[in-house]
């Protein structure tokens, strides 16, 4: 079994970090980080059940040496093989889990901010009148 898992072009981010902190583009931030998680949590969930697979078929691979009575050392060597996928599958869940914990906790950030802010800037954006720049009154 083969996974899908690309690397992501080096400096790749699911949403840019600029100094663009208005409503609307935190709420995109936001999304689009929380949408990023979801698919990598789908993704690392899939790269799991795979590794697992190939560590179960391992596991089978070494009973057919076995019991062919093939040199022992084959027998050792499948087995550390099916051993080190069940190892990496057991980390790659801790991973999706974090993934997962990472994108439950941006939309809950996101909808958190959208009840804080979400009305102030429904009020700043539908008024006719120029708003001061953050920081105005502190002068």
């Amino acid at each position: 079994m083969s996974s899908n898992l690309a690397p992501r072009p080096s400096g790749a981010a699911p949403a840019v970090a600029d100094g663009d902190n208005r409503y609307k583009a935190v709420q995109a931030k936001l999304n689009k980080l929380g949408k990023a998680t979801d698919d990598a949590t789908l993704a690392l969930e899939g790269l799991q059940r795979s590794m697992q697979a190939n560590a179960d078929h391992t596991d089978d691979v070494d009973l057919v040496i076995e019991n062919a009575g093939l040199d022992p050392k084959f027998i050792t060597l499948i087995s550390n093989v099916a051993t080190a996928l069940v190892g990496a599958a057991r980390e790659v869940r801790k991973l999706s889990d974090t993934a997962q914990e990472t994108a439950d906790l941006t939309h809950e950030t996101r909808r958190t901010h959208a009840k804080l802010y979400g009305a102030l800037d429904d009020i700043r954006s539908n008024r006719p009148e120029k708003t001061p720049r953050p920081g105005f009154f502190n002068r």
